[in-house]
C-alpha cells in the first residue's frame, strides 16, 4: 500500500536471527513493534550477555513484554538501574519510601485515569524520559491494555514534503494541561491515591525537535504528543494546531502500533524516545494497580 514501506516484521526476524540470541527468546507482537520475551528472571540480577541481548531487542522491536515476573520494589528498581539512572518524578508522588516508584492507582468507580491519552512519558522535561518499566500489581479480570505506536514508523510515512517542512522546526511541551493545579486541584491536596505536588515543572516550558534522533539507533523519529506539546516555537496555538492536529492522529494509525493484554506479574519495558502509549480506561468496575519505574533520558536532538 504504502511505497518504500520497510517490513518491520521481516526485518526484525532476521537481525535478531543474525544476533544468535542465546539467553532468551522472542515472540514478536505486530509487523510494527513489540515483543514478548521468555527465559528472563527480572527479579535477578542479570548477566552481561542477556542484559546485552534486552537492549537489543529493545532498540529492535521498541516495546518488551515479561511475563509471570515476581518483583519486589527493591528487585523492580534494582533491574531498571541496570538500564541507567532513575528519575524522580517532579510532580506525582512516590511510593511510601520509594521515591522513584510511581504507584499508578485507579479505584473501582473512578471515570478517569493515569495516561488515559496518548502520550510520550514526560516530554515536558529538559530530558524526556528514556523509557519505563511498568509492573502490574493488581490488574482488572478484562480491559486496561495499553496500546503502543512506533513513532520511526509515524516519521517514515510521513511525505517528503513534510518531511522538509518538520525537520529542523521545534516544539513547545509543558505540563501545564495535563496536571492543571486548578482542575487536579484535589491531587494536589492529597485527597487520593496518586498525589500531586506542585512545582517549576507543573508551569515550564521546554523546546523539543519535532524530529528527533535516537542516541543508539540514530534513527529519526516524529516527538509530538497530544498531553504536553503545545505549539510550534515562534508561533501561535491556533497557528500551530492544523499541522499538530494531522500529525497527532497519523502518530497512532493502526498499522504503527501493538498492545498489550495485560496478566498478573507482567512487565512492559518501552523505549520512550521513539513510541507513544496510550493506557485504556475501560474497567470502569475495577480497581487496578501498576508500578512505574522510569529510567533517565537525554536531551533530544
Amino acid at each position: 500500500m504504502y511505497a518504500g514501506l520497510r517490513a518491520p516484521a521481516a526485518a526484525h526476524q532476521q537481525q535478531v536471527h543474525l544476533m544468535e540470541l542465546k539467553t532468551i527468546s522472542i515472540k514478536p507482537l505486530t509487523a510494527a513493534m513489540g515483543a514478548e520475551i521468555s527465559g528472563a528472571d527480572l527479579s535477578a540480577p542479570l548477566s552481561p550477555e542477556m542484559l546485552g541481548e534486552i537492549k537489543a531487542v529493545l532498540h529492535e522491536y521498541l516495546a518488551i513484554f515479561f511475563r509471570d515476573q515476581h518483583l519486589t520494589p527493591e528487585q523492580h528498581l534494582a533491574l531498571a538501574r541496570q538500564f541507567g539512572s532513575l528519575e524522580v518524578h517532579p510532580i506525582v508522588e512516590g511510593k511510601g519510601g520509594y521515591p522513584e516508584i510511581v504507584e499508578i492507582v485507579k479505584e473501582a468507580g473512578e471515570e478517569t485515569q493515569f495516561g488515559d491519552a496518548w502520550h510520550s512519558d514526560n516530554s515536558f522535561m529538559d530530558c524526556p524520559s528514556m523509557g519505563s518499566i511498568l509492573y502490574a500489581r493488581e490488574i482488572p479480570p478484562i480491559g486496561g491494555d495499553t496500546i503502543f505506536a512506533n513513532q520511526y514508523m509515524a516519521y517514515d510515512l510521513l511525505s517528503d514534503g513534510m518531511k522538509k517542512i518538520l525537520d529542523g522546526m521545534v516544539c513547545i511541551h509543558t505540563a501545564k494541561q495535563a496536571y492543571d493545579p486548578i482542575r487536579l486541584a484535589h491531587k494536589y491536596r492529597g485527597e487520593t491515591n496518586m498525589k500531586y505536588k506542585y512545582s517549576e515543572a507543573v508551569d515550564k516550558e521546554v523546546e523539543h525537535p519535532v524530529v528527533r534522533t535516537h542516541p543508539e539507533t540514530g534513527r529519526k523519529s516524529l516527538f509530538v504528543n497530544k498531553m504536553f506539546t503545545t505549539r510550534f516555537k515562534g508561533m501561535k496555538p491556533e497557528e500551530s494546531m492544523p499541522i499538530l492536529e494531522y500529525l497527532s492522529q497519523h502518530a497512532i494509525r493502526p498499522e504503527f502500533q501493538c498492545r498489550f493484554q495485560w496478566t498478573p506479574n507482567a512487565v512492559a519495558f518501552w523505549d520512550n524516545r521513539c513510541t507513544m502509549h496510550y493506557a485504556m480506561n475501560d474497567y470502569y468496575a475495577h480497581r487496578r494497580v501498576m508500578h512505574r519505574v522510569t529510567v533517565e533520558g537525554d536531551r533530544p536532538y
